[in-house]
């Protein structure tokens, strides 16, 4: 029989209490600077309503592309979000605050990922399903869109917050951002387009799911301690 110890018990939850508080702070200073919030969402809506016009009116083509439209204008949105992740709190101080925190520090940063998905990744996949209808995507293309999109958003932003991490303090960081998170963002586009071009030819598309799940959960236990280092190594 286990013995019980209130000791853990009260670490584990002064440990959720101090993510939780984090996700709060974050979530109130975004709503503060609409901009963090809006700018990704009008970018993705002006993108995507912009290309019918560009292109073609037909159902069918616009059927064909709206899987890799849609996700490559939500990698681009995810992208432009990333500057603020990390640089704020550099400026004023609160990033060194977190540093000498007695919490562990990939807790820490897991939180500000888990923060900015929320305010980014989370809000493009509810929109989805409607880019999906205007783009013609039938029921199950929209399905696999919008699974798709919930599984690889959490990933856009862990690896991009790497990048962030590392070019922290830097000016001019959005191309050096985009170069070092672009290699690690095909494989999850990749499988992202392929799940929505295989539900659309009527194919089973749960294995390019599951891929995603996978890269999902390596991505969670494997990129706050990569952010975590990397924010250590510019700031010390």
């Amino acid at each position: 029989m286990k013995c019980f110890n209130p000791s853990l018990t009260q670490q584990s939850l002064s440990l959720f209490s101090v993510f939780n508080a984090l996700i709060k702070r974050e979530m109130t200073l975004s709503f503060r600077k609409s901009g963090q919030i809006i700018n990704p969402l009008m970018f993705l809506l002006i993108v995507t309503s912009l290309f019918p016009l560009g292109i073609t009116p037909e159902g069918y083509i616009l059927e064909k592309i709206a899987g890799g439209l849609i996700w490559v204008t939500a990698l681009l949105a995810v992208l432009l979000s990333l500057d603020s992740l990390f640089n704020s709190d550099y400026n004023d101080g609160t990033l060194e605050q977190l540093l000498l925190s007695p919490y562990p520090l990939p807790l820490l940063v897991l939180a500000k990922v888990l923060s900015h998905w929320f305010r980014t990744g989370l809000l493009i996949t509810l929109i989805s399903p409607l880019l999906g209808l205007m783009l013609h995507l039938h029921s199950h293309g929209i399905q696999a869109l919008l699974l798709s999109l919930l599984l690889g958003t959490p990933l856009l932003s862990l690896v991009g917050a790497i990048s962030a991490a590392l070019t922290i303090g830097i000016h001019q960081t959005s191309v050096l951002m985009t170069l070092i998170s672009l290699p690690f963002y095909i494989p999850i586009l990749i499988f992202g387009t392929g799940s929505i071009r295989a539900a659309t030819q009527d194919l089973p598309y749960q294995g390019h799911l599951l891929w995603l799940a996978v890269f999902l959960v390596l991505g969670i236990c494997l990129a706050p301690l990569a952010i975590a280092g990397a924010l250590k190594g510019r700031i010390d």
